[in-house]
C-alpha cells in the first residue's frame, strides 16, 4: 500500500511539474476593420484569463430621413476599455487549436466613449452628442494565419447621451445592441 501511495504521489507531482499553465498572451495589438469603422487596439494581460483591451478607432454610421436629401455616412473618434475574460483556453490547448494572439471565445463589459471632437462625412455641419456606453458582450476571435484574424461579438447594453454639452435642459439614455463582425491584422 505504502510503495502504491508513494508510487502516484510521484506520477501526480510528475505531471504537476511538466504541466504548463494555459494564459492570455502578456500583450497583443493590432488594427481591425468591420462593416462600421477602422480600429486599433492593445490588450494586456491582466491575469491568466483575463486581458484588458484598449482601442481607439472610429464608429461608422449610415443617416437619412426628412432633415437630409439622400442617405449620409459619418465616422467619429471612438475610445474603448474592454476588460475580456477568455473562458475557453484551457479547451482549445487540449484540442490542439490555436491560442495565439488571445484566440478564443471571451466575455467582456466594452465600455466606449464617443466625443463630439469631429465628425467626417459627406454632409456639412453635422455633429454628434458626446455619449458613453457601456454593453456586456460575448465574443469570438479566430486566427486566419499567422498575422491575420477575425472576430464577432454580440451584446445588449446602455448608451448615455450628453445632451447639455448641446444646449438641452436633460441627458437622455437608452438601451443599445452592439453587434460586431471585423477582420484584422495583428502585429
Amino acid at each position: 500500500m505504502r510503495k502504491i501511495f508513494i508510487t502516484l504521489s510521484l506520477c501526480v507531482l510528475f505531471m504537476t511539474a511538466n504541466s504548463q499553465t494555459v494564459s492570455v498572451e502578456k500583450s497583443t495589438s493590432g488594427i481591425q476593420t468591420g462593416f462600421f469603422g477602422v480600429w486599433v487596439h492593445k490588450e494586456i494581460k491582466i491575469s491568466n484569463k483575463i486581458a484588458l483591451r484598449g482601442e481607439v478607432g472610429f464608429d461608422s454610421g449610415i443617416f437619412g430621413g426628412s432633415y437630409y436629401d439622400g442617405i449620409g455616412f459619418l465616422m467619429t473618434p471612438v475610445i474603448t476599455i474592454e476588460p475580456r475574460l477568455y473562458y475557453n483556453l484551457n479547451i482549445r490547448d487540449s484540442k490542439g487549436k490555436s491560442i495565439s494572439g488571445n484566440c478564443g471565445n471571451f466575455i467582456s463589459i466594452k465600455t466606449s466613449y464617443n466625443p463630439d471632437w469631429f465628425v467626417i462625412s459627406n454632409h456639412d455641419n453635422i455633429n454628434i452628442v458626446n455619449q458613453v456606453s457601456i454593453i456586456p458582450t460575448w465574443g469570438i476571435k479566430r486566427n486566419i494565419g499567422k498575422h491575420f484574424c477575425f472576430e464577432t461579438g454580440a451584446g445588449i447594453g446602455y448608451r448615455y447621451y450628453f445632451y447639455d454639452i448641446n444646449g438641452f435642459n436633460v441627458n437622455g439614455g437608452e438601451a443599445v445592441l452592439n453587434l460586431h463582425l471585423r477582420i484584422g491584422y495583428r502585429f
